[in-house]
């Protein structure tokens, strides 16, 4: 019978529900979730009174897996549980005891292993087969870029505030797919917000998290999508003379994506419906398909092979192939003018 797949959802109900297994491992390379999990078995499991005696946190660099089994076979004193959190667990060697331990865990300690930035070596099937048939063995992926403005909506929703499209874009280009520096700013934000006004606009972004609202990734896409030479033009000169507010290296992936889509979308059987080209594409709902609705009409797909080609072109120039001496900006240009002419 195949595994059900761990979330962190399923993970946090059963701990609320003070539903503890012996093991859990923590494994992959976004450490948001990892340190959800951990933080809140530190902080909930035991009473204040007990954890000087039952808490002990441990560091992969420090100790040897018989040294972890060793603690993790101890009876806690005067409580029902003891709790052993592993950091750095990515840094344990010759993980053959644990193995062991994991086949016939002690039922009163709660073991946390923290492995970051990736995840158990994939040959190591009883190892896993432990972890699993006697604890919890949960995997914490990085959120795809395609997946940050639901994630957006979702916190922000979860916690009584509203934000509109263009306002979740602007965030999810600036700050990226990092989870706890996306959650630090989205914080800040819903800190600044009056209990009587909980929306989330462009200028709230401007405002404390420091993207400009009239240059930046969203902006420059919009104008290349409707093909509005000035703007894009304006916003490109901006950049230029603000290297610290945006450049090349983050705006070509932005453009690579977008018209890769696009490409995508006039092969779309459906191409004349908001909906279908939404279904197509697999955009999150019908709106996301608008601005493809629109670059359908204003690029040919002739055209956006061509672009995608010189994309690819002005994004090997930056990293300094075929290219000793043009500056970013002026390789931004270039492609600007491309795109657009």
């Amino acid at each position: 019978m195949a595994q059900a797949v761990v979330t962190y959802d399923t993970v946090m109900s059963e701990l609320k529900t003070r539903h503890f297994h012996p093991v859990y491992y923590l494994m992959g390379d976004e450490s948001y979730y990892i340190d959800k999990i951990s933080n809140w078995i530190a902080e909930n499991v035991l009473p204040p009174e007990e954890k000087g005696f039952n808490q002990t946190v441990l560091f992969g660099s420090d100790v040897n897996a018989s040294q972890i089994v060793d603690a993790a076979k101890c009876y806690p004193m005067m409580s029902e549980h003891q709790v052993i959190i592993v950091k750095e667990a990515q840094n344990v060697k010759n993980t053959e005891p644990l193995e062991k331990y994991f086949k016939a865990p002690m039922a009163s300690t709660i073991l946390v292993m923290c492995h970051k930035n990736g995840s158990i070596d994939g040959r190591k099937k009883e190892y896993v087969k432990a972890i699993q048939q006697n604890g919890v063995l949960f995997e914490s992926k990085k959120l795809r870029e395609r997946d940050l403005p639901a994630f957006i909506e979702s916190y922000l929703t979860n916690r009584n505030a509203t934000i509109d499209p263009k306002s979740t874009q602007l965030i999810a280009d600036a700050v990226g797919a990092d989870l706890s520096r996306l959650v630090g700013e989205l914080d800040k934000v819903l800190l600044s917000l009056p209990e009587k006004d909980r929306r989330v606009t462009p200028q709230v972004v401007e405002d404390q998290i420091g993207v400009s609202k009239d240059f930046n990734g969203y902006e420059l896409r919009d104008a290349i999508v409707r093909r509005n030479i000035y703007k894009a033009n304006q916003i490109v000169k901006y950049f230029d003379e603000n290297p610290k507010a945006g450049s090349i290296y983050s705006f070509l992936p932005l453009l690579f994506n977008y018209f890769q889509n696009l490409m995508l979308a006039h092969y779309c059987p459906q191409k004349n419906s908001q909906d279908g080209v939404a279904q197509w594409l697999d955009l999150r709902n019908a709106w996301a398909a608008k601005d493809y609705m629109v670059g359908m009409r204003n690029y040919t797909g002739m055209k956006v092979l061509q672009i995608i080609s010189k994309i690819r072109e002005i994004d090997a120039k930056s990293k300094g192939l075929d290219n000793p001496n043009t500056p970013p900006g002026e390789l931004m240009k270039e492609l600007i003018f491309f795109i657009l002419h």
